[in-house]
């Protein structure tokens, strides 16, 4: 039982912290599996923790309190999908949403038996490395950051899809080679405009600022910009997706309609908000 309380002790520290005590709950349990190999059977069984390993889980349990860097970052991976992606602060923390996002694109990629897919900003690689994994697709991730692409490598090494999901450096659609084009465009844009920095989140301020944040006060800079260019290299009856920022789906709308995109929906997740847009050319 004295085991029992220390794990106790442990959710305290966060709950102490500001963290909502089920997410505390979450947390800990992340971390005793990671860093003690201590899961739900163990607990269940009453199988004991050593001392050591009790000190360790609690050391990381009060970095994430003092600092609030996110949970993922502590042990280095983001669930997604199923799968496990390797984070750190050079990628954006694939988040629940963009799952949205690409459950949109895998149906209508095998819908149409697309063959090829772009992925633009890729980050971590989860949107490649999934409509890799759940389609018949190749797929090209797009990136400026060197740091996210070796990410992104990694992930695509971890879960034997290097044939498949494919990395470039290129800013946008910079480093499109000439000849090449695609069935459907997926992102998740930078759309969070410069003046809501001082409001986000402590742990998303550990996510890198290009990921997050446009120039312009809209935060329609990367919808614009990949839009507009999206058509050179999308095939006829191609298809672009994009996940959508709060309160930004008549804009994007607007975007996708000025620079002859048809068909246009905005999808609602399951809690009712705008978050996916689509339209094919």
């Amino acid at each position: 039982m004295a085991e029992s309380m220390s794990i106790q002790e442990i959710i305290k520290i966060l709950t102490d912290s500001g963290i909502e005590e089920n997410e505390a709950n979450v947390e800990v349990k992340m971390l005793l599996e990671h860093f003690a190999n201590y899961g739900v059977k163990d607990i269940i069984s009453g199988n004991k923790l050593t001392t050591e390993k009790l000190e360790l889980v609690k050391e990381k349990a009060e970095l994430r309190a003092k600092t609030r860097q996110p949970i993922q970052h502590i042990i280095g991976y983001a669930d997604f999908m199923g799968e496990k992606f390797i984070v750190n602060p050079s990628v954006l923390i694939p988040r629940d949403e963009t799952e949205f996002l690409v459950r949109k694109a895998i149906e209508r990629i095998n819908k149409n038996n697309f063959k090829m897919a772009l992925d633009v900003g890729t980050g971590s690689g989860c949107i490649a490395c999934m409509i890799a994994k759940y389609t018949q697709c190749q797929i090209i991730g797009l990136d400026i950051s060197s740091d996210a692409l070796n990410t992104a490598l990694d992930n695509a090494s971890k879960l034997n899809l290097f044939n498949k999901a494919i990395f470039r450096k290129s800013n946008i659609f910079s480093n499109v080679k000439p000849g090449e084009s695609f069935d459907i465009i997926v992102s998740n844009p930078p759309y969070i405009p410069p003046s809501e920095k001082e409001n986000i989140q402590t742990e998303v301020k550990f996510d890198p600022e290009q990921a997050l944040f446009t120039e312009d006060e809209k935060g329609l800079e990367f919808y614009e910009k990949i839009t507009k260019d999206a058509p050179r290299i999308l095939n006829k009856g191609g298809y672009l997706l994009f996940e959508l920022g709060i309160g930004q789906s008549n804009d994007v709308k607007s975007i996708m309609e000025k620079n002859g995109f048809q068909n246009i929906k905005i999808i609602k997740d399951l809690a009712g908000i705008d978050r996916v847009i689509v339209g094919n050319l």
